[in-house]
């Protein structure tokens, strides 16, 4: 199948290719290569996914783009509950630092009163 002009390709993890363990190389390998793509197991949010009546298939690129976004969210709401944590010259989160970051920050206003 050719590319389309301007398509830019997406790297896709394989299944199986983080065979070897944290701290670990796999038999062969040279010098350590780039961090997983995702950091979520793949396994468990096709489980997650899958565990939706409304969802009959989820093909790999869509558990991996859900899997990628999911940690991008949690990394930008604890970046900005870290904030508050600091104000209170704390370094570990508490559920008042998400709140403060939930109510202070109009991205995350579809989640207030989730925490409640």
């Amino acid at each position: 199948m050719a590319a389309a002009a301007g398509a830019v390709p997406v790297p896709v993890p394989v299944v199986g290719a983080e065979a070897a363990g944290p701290g670990e190389e796999a038999a062969g390998a040279g010098p350590p290569g780039p961090a997983r793509l995702a950091r979520l197991p793949l396994a468990r949010v096709k489980a997650l996914v899958k565990a939706d009546p409304d969802v009959s298939l989820a093909s790999q690129e869509a558990v991996f783009v859900l899997a990628r976004a999911t940690e991008l969210f949690v990394e930008t709401i604890a970046k900005d509950a870290y904030v508050y944590a600091q104000q209170g010259k704390r370094k570990t989160l508490q559920r008042k630092d998400l709140d403060n970051a939930i109510e202070a920050i109009d991205e995350f206003a579809f989640l207030e009163g989730t925490l409640d």
